[in-house]
């Protein structure tokens, strides 16, 4: 992307992570032209970046309650499937290499 098709305020994505963000600020540095993100406030090479029309934001819901986890789990640890279980192995650490 060109240097002077980026404004402050703009949108972009850097296609080699993923990053997005809106642009906070510009410089140069060294002769390459750099815009700071508000993602990460790193600066990444106005070259490199591209417009980011379509971001999605991927948020993580939890929808389950910590504390019925912890109950599920030490009810399974503590039933006779898991120790089972372990009568069924050598205790060795067989990590194929």
């Amino acid at each position: 992307m060109l240097t002077e098709e980026i404004a402050l305020g703009m949108r972009v994505r850097y296609p080699r992570t993923g990053t997005t963000g809106a642009v906070v600020r510009m410089e140069q540095v060294q002769g390459n032209s750099f815009a700071e993100l508000d993602s990460t406030h790193l600066l990444y090479r106005t070259d490199q970046l591209i417009p980011a029309e379509h971001v999605k934001d991927s948020v993580t819901t939890i929808t389950e309650d910590a504390k019925e986890v912890i109950r599920r789990e030490r009810e399974f640890a503590g039933g006779t499937g898991l120790q089972e279980a372990l009568k069924n192995i050598d205790q060795s650490c067989e990590g194929g290499g």
